[in-house]
């Protein structure tokens, strides 16, 4: 035991150098000496060649897989082995095991290679399964993704569309992308973005799209109006982008349309109602003035205050006085030369703004034409009555006048006029 316990120490010792990842000195020590003794009786003949595999296996089990651990372990067989079971050369028992160790070395190497083809094989396939596991979970993965990319592309509420970055031709839309447009979605693909608009299209959005072919923008966003093959219009908001793919290089580009016609419209309708009033349809006292801030120059402003109007309301009621109110401000309109705005004040009130007003001639004309729209009775019910109004008048250069100050003076001359009693005459003052 004594023998096979130091061909242990000294086999263990070969192997250093030989690493075994898995395994310290002392637990190679330990796993040899289990072999050992075997080892010793096949030499001697008591005991199977095939411990020998055994050794070699258990060895390539534990990770041993240089070549070097096969050749320093052959030494050991061939040399030591054979040292501990007959140190004397001149034993008649000598020659046979030294035979029987080269036969142990024998078995040990082609056990020991065999283990090392079958481990690398086995690494082989394992790394080759994993692989194969990789790729198809990566398919996988691409395929949901696509599935995904695919219910969302079709199913989405916008338009959305890829264009080929080399050719500028259509790829793929979606439903709500051919709605938009009015052209049917199967004829799109393989066409050029200009034959899909057709020439009543091609503006500004159009320009915009070359520019990103061409790369010298890398995306944009604009409204525009499109017409229908039907001949219906509709507003786009229209946003195209480049897709790049990790190294940068462009690969797609791909297009969002949403049809704001409703939106737009509906914009447009509480900007209307924000700045009109809600019972004559004239502009009100915001978009008023509004506009005479931004008038430059000299400009003509009429400020009118009904006469009689209260006794309408009192008398005939609000009924009657609103109905009223919108047959003054229709002829008012009426009245008024191209270009010039009458809003609204709020109550009997009404106020004329003449943008570039020549001088006072034309300022006198208008207020004249205002007061002379007002002459002829209004039918209320059946009912003949007359209503009159106090104008003031004021001609101002908007560069050099505030419009507080402007206001006050036409507010002033309006209520001098009214209190001279002549509603049908016009005061003017001019600054």
């Amino acid at each position: 035991m004594g023998a096979a316990h130091e061909l242990a120490v000294l086999w263990a010792e070969m192997l250093d150098g030989a690493v075994a990842p898995t395994l310290t000195r002392t637990e190679v020590e330990c796993l040899l000496d289990g072999f050992a003794e075997r080892l010793v009786a096949a030499v001697r003949g008591t005991e199977d060649l095939s411990v020998a595999r055994d050794a070699a296996a258990a060895l390539v089990a534990a990770n041993y897989r240089d070549p070097l651990a096969v050749h320093r372990s052959v030494l050991v067989l061939c040399r030591d082995l054979v040292t501990a079971v007959c140190p004397d050369p001149a034993c008649p028992e000598y020659a046979a095991v030294r035979d029987r160790a080269v036969a142990v070395a024998a078995e040990f190497a082609a056990e020991f290679t065999s283990g090392l083809r079958n481990a690398a094989l086995a690494e082989q396939e394992a790394t080759l399964a994993a692989a194969l596991t990789a790729a198809r979970e990566a398919e996988a993965r691409r395929q949901l993704s696509e599935a995904r990319f695919q219910a969302i592309f079709e199913g989405a509420s916008v338009g959305i569309g890829t264009v080929d970055v080399t050719t500028g031709q259509v790829v793929d839309v979606n439903n709500a992308m051919a709605e938009a447009l009015g052209v049917p979605a199967e004829s799109m693909p393989g066409r050029s973005v200009a034959d899909i608009l057709g020439p009543v299209n091609i503006g500004d959005a159009f320009a915009q799209f070359q520019r990103l072919l061409s790369g010298e923008i890398q995306r944009f966003r604009t409204e525009t109006v499109h017409t229908r093959q039907d001949g219906s219009t509709a507003i786009i908001d229209l946003s195209m982008t480049v897709v790049r793919d990790s190294d940068g290089k462009p690969r797609f580009l791909i297009g969002v349309t949403v049809d704001v016609t409703e939106r737009k419209a509906l914009a447009d309708q509480l900007w209307y109602d924000a700045h009109h009033d809600s019972l004559t349809g004239l502009p009100n006292r915001l978009l008023f003035f509004d506009r005479l801030a931004a008038a430059d120059g000299q400009v003509g402003v009429c400020y009118l205050d009904l006469d009689g109007f209260k006794e309408i309301n009192d008398r005939r009621g609000h009924t009657a006085g609103d109905h009223v109110l919108c047959d003054v401000a229709h002829r008012l309109r009426a009245a008024l030369p191209t270009g010039a705005t009458i809003a609204r004040l709020g109550g009997d009130e009404f106020i004329v703004l003449i943008e570039n007003c020549s001088g006072e001639q034309e300022l006198t004309t208008v207020a004249r034409d205002l007061l002379g729209a007002l002459r002829d009775p209004f039918d209320v019910a059946g009912l003949s009555v007359t209503v009159g109004a106090s104008i003031g008048t004021a001609l101002v250069d908007t560069r050099s006048t505030a419009i507080d100050e402007l206001m006050h003076a036409v507010d002033t001359a309006m209520y001098r006029d009214k209190a001279s009693r002549h509603g049908m005459t016009s005061r003017s003052h001019t600054k």
